[in-house]
């Protein structure tokens, strides 16, 4: 043992293996501890580790996160939330379950070893209330309408004063808490929204993108913010009971903080920003400096009186929107979700004991305020969802939705708990009260309002059955500003007119950046007087007045501008919703990958590769993927003339049709010339291997005959409307194989500034076989993926269509549900019967 003397302690304390007590005539105070007592020396030495601090924290982090990993796998089925796992996974720790065996909870979470939990515990919860600042955007109060407001409100405002009115039955005048304080804190507690627990409720529900997932993460950011200003005022009056300047001096100077925040620290950040070119990589020593800053911002609202995570949160919500906010939550996230914050969970739940609930009176009480509270906010939601004419049904899940409870209400439980403001009994009940209440929330939304989204009926879902005399609706996706002319001229070339108008949506597809919530914004046609340093936004202006410009000089072309922020993983989500709202027929999307200076195609981010992939597995109308070699003159966006050659290669099928139909609209258009080439495969084409055991080759050659007859019927009508139209030219090839196919196409005329192809599901022919095992990019199909590759000499754009099919021909309500569907329709075989020998038919009509 070894000692120190301290000064100025009138206290005797013993915990484990530290000594502390008071010398005999002074006030110094002697301090015995082992000098050995984080590490241990090994169980060679005879030493238990679990004496020792480090080794018996490691165990309890392997201990917590099997028991919440395992629970998680259980309740996965259930769709319930993480953070129940957690909470549960630390009562059951605790001594509600396992800690009754009194050996396990002496030996696996002595007194001893609390303080050290606890203390990682807040650091994880710190860096975590960073995150959700950084996450959080707040420019969503501003942007929200009255709905939205009234809906925090009353959804904040119901439960609250039901709270505090039976407050006055629990509160016990003996234990020198004051009326308001604890009124305060059980207010907050029950009434908070927990907005990360809903943000990932509404994720798993595939409910972040819809109209009520926006106003429900609209509401929680609202509501989240009033409930950490009543929860300020909550500690301030809890802290100084005698007299209220404290009070006042804490409220002050937490004002003061936040200023200092806000005008001094975010233009600070603004700065390293500044510091850092477009594209790259912020540096290790700005990174620290962020980090560092949250430690400091943290320990300045602790020594004020507020609780340290304030500091952390009100930190967090100055980053400025961008890249950066999305850099420090890639670092970030992993560990301290997955590693750090369940301990702050367990902990919660290890402080949850059941055995604690003594007063039967009182437990009943606060069981009926929680659920008098909990109804209010339902009916006060739906009265306003009612009001602003939603449905009931809608307004219903929007209460449950603001129900969700979780990580704020569990920090407002422990600081009411280490204030003295809550007892032991009203912290467990309110603790398992949160767990029951969050648990009930994803299967009451599932069984009142039905998360997978109802089909809209609407036919023309694809412009071969689009009428000629009605408007055509295109939704154009837009990455970057150097996709926009190449799509203005392709739009452009559509022939829009006036019994046939074209209706573009254009959306500005951005990735989610450092905030939690996925926004669809709609830009009017008057420009905001704001002046903004924003480069989404900036990039968005760019794009929108080219089209906008594009949509002045041309007739016959609505332009409606619209952003879509969201994650790639969910970004084909919202180009759905939308094509379905509008009722479109087409979608344009950008290739994934762009031409470089050299003329190979070069990936700029592999993450809209999979946004393709998804958007062709889930349109719920026609697609094209646009592969960008440039279209006409790049730099014009408006032209007074239009003077295109194009070129369609029909080898057959639904997709090869939906090519056709929409070059067919196309070369109505006066400067367009058409090329349609169809490729049949000669009767000595190589016959594709069959497996003589499968027993779907009668139903298959069925599809194969009926997929022909629709094939010809359809040439048939075109070539017969065409006929004496010079403009157009109709070429049949006779091939025998894969090789003579890629031949023939690299042997086309160069005067071609456009390719338009059939993505080609559901069927393969002898044309395209084998050409798909060696693919780059095999969601183009066979042919598309030999025009997109970097090796095919010519430099002409490529469009890849394929049709919206539904669940037959016929069908034009049900859409694929996922890309394994595609797959299997892809494994069809089509061995075409074709012409006496290998020749070429030409006909100029």
């Amino acid at each position: 043992m070894a000692a120190t003397t301290v000064s100025g302690n009138d206290d005797i304390m013993f915990n484990g293996t530290i000594g502390l007590f008071q010398a005999n005539s002074s006030d110094d105070m002697v301090v015995c501890y082992a000098p050995s007592m984080i590490t241990t020396n090994g169980v060679w030495r005879g030493e238990n580790p679990l004496d020792y601090a480090m080794p018996l924290f490691i165990l309890q982090i392997i201990l917590i996160i099997l028991t919440t990993r395992i629970l998680v796998l259980i309740l996965k089925p259930f769709r319930q939330p993480k953070v129940i796992s957690e909470i549960l996974g630390g009562v059951i720790l605790g001594p509600s379950v396992l800690g009754r065996i009194k050996k396990f909870g002496d030996v696996m979470f002595p007194l001893r070893s609390i303080m050290v939990l606890e203390t990682m515990a807040n650091v994880g919860l710190l860096y975590f209330l960073f995150l959700i600042g950084v996450e959080m955007d707040i420019t969503v109060i501003k942007r929200s309408g009255r709905k939205v407001i009234f809906i925090a409100l009353v959804g904040m405002a119901f439960p609250f004063v039901i709270a505090s009115a039976m407050s006055f039955l629990l509160h016990d005048n003996n234990t020198g808490i004051s009326r308001a304080s604890f009124l305060l804190f059980m207010g907050v507690a029950i009434s908070v929204t927990a907005f990360p627990v809903l943000a990932r409720i509404l994720v798993d529900l595939k409910l972040l993108n819809s109209e009520i997932g926006k106003i429900a993460m609209s509401a929680a950011v609202i509501n989240d913010m009033g409930a950490w200003i009543l929860l300020t005022v909550a500690i301030a009056l809890a802290e100084n009971r005698s007299s209220p300047l404290p009070s006042i001096f804490m409220v002050t100077s937490a004002t003061v903080f936040v200023l200092f925040c806000i005008f001094v620290i975010r233009p600070g950040i603004s700065w390293i920003i500044s510091q850092t070119p477009e594209g790259e990589n912020y540096s290790d020593f700005h990174i620290c400096i962020i980090l560092t800053l949250v430690m400091i911002c943290s320990f300045t609202t602790d020594a004020i009186g507020i609780h340290s995570v304030f500091g952390a949160f009100v930190f967090g919500l100055v980053i400025p929107n961008g890249p950066l906010g999305n850099t420090l939550i890639d670092k970030l996230e992993d560990f301290i979700s997955a590693l750090l914050l369940p301990l702050f969970f367990a902990v919660n739940g290890i402080r949850t004991d059941v055995n604690k609930i003594a007063n039967g009176q009182n437990a009943v009480y606060l069981l009926i305020m929680i659920i008098l509270a909990s109804a209010a906010k339902v009916f006060g939601t739906v009265v306003v969802a009612v009001m602003h004419e939603m449905q009931v049904r809608e307004g219903l899940a929007l209460g449950l939705l603001m129900n969700t409870r979780g990580l704020v209400e569990l920090i407002v439980l422990n600081i009411g708990r280490d204030q003295k403001v809550l007892d032991d009994q009203e912290f467990t009940i309110l603790v398992l009260m949160t767990v029951v209440i969050t648990a009930v929330i994803t299967p009451a939304i599932i069984a009142i309002y039905k998360p997978a989204r109802s089909f809209i009926p609407y036919k023309r879902r694809t412009i071969q059955r689009s009428r000629a005399d009605a408007e055509l609706r295109v939704l154009v996706c837009v990455h970057t500003p150097r996709n926009v002319p190449t799509i203005v001229n392709l739009l452009e070339a559509s022939n829009p007119t006036m019994r046939s108008p074209i209706c573009a949506y254009v959306l500005h597809l951005v990735e989610l950046a450092g905030r939690a919530s996925t926004m669809l914004i709609v830009h009017g046609s008057h420009k905001s007087t704001d002046t903004t340093t924003n480069r989404t936004q900036a990039q968005s202006d760019h794009i929108f007045n080219a089209f906008e410009n594009f949509a002045q000089h041309a007739e016959n072309v609505i332009i409606q501008p619209l952003t879509a922020i969201s994650p790639y993983s969910t970004m084909h989500e919202d180009i759905c919703c939308l094509a379905e709202d509008k009722r479109v027929a087409f979608i344009i999307i950008p290739f994934h990958k762009q031409q470089s200076v050299d003329g190979g195609m070069v990936a700029t981010n592999p993450a809209l590769r999979t946004v393709n992939q998804n958007l062709l597995a889930n349109s719920p109308c026609s697609v094209g993927v646009l592969i960008d070699r440039g279209l006409g003159n790049p730099a014009k966006v408006a032209a007074t003339h239009v003077s295109h050659q194009i070129a369609v290669l029909y080898f057959g099928g639904p997709d090869d049709r939906e090519a056709l139909a929409y070059a067919w609209r196309m070369a109505e258009l006066p400067g367009i010339n058409l090329t349609v080439l169809r490729f049949i495969p000669s009767k000595d084409a190589a016959p594709l291997p069959m497996d003589p055991n499968d027993e779907g080759i009668l139903t298959v050659d069925t599809s194969n005959d009926r997929e022909k007859q629709f094939d010809d019927e359809y040439i048939n009508e075109f070539r017969m409307k065409i006929a004496g139209d010079e403009s157009i030219e109709y070429i049949e090839k006779v091939l025998r194989n894969g090789e003579e196919t890629v031949a023939a196409i690299r042997s086309m005329d160069p005067i071609h500034d456009l390719y338009i192809v059939g993505r080609g599901q559901g069927f393969v022919s002898p044309l395209t076989a084998g050409l798909t095992d060696w693919s780059e990019c095999p969601e183009l199909g066979a042919i598309g993926d030999v025009l997109a590759s970097s090796d095919f000499a010519a430099t002409v754009s490529v469009l890849v269509v394929q049709q919206y099919v539904g669940t037959g021909l016929q069908d034009g309500i049900t859409t694929p549900n996922n890309a394994d569907a595609i797959m299997k329709q892809t494994s069809f075989q089509m061995p075409f019967k074709g012409a006496d020998d290998a020749h070429e038919t030409n006909w100029n009509s």
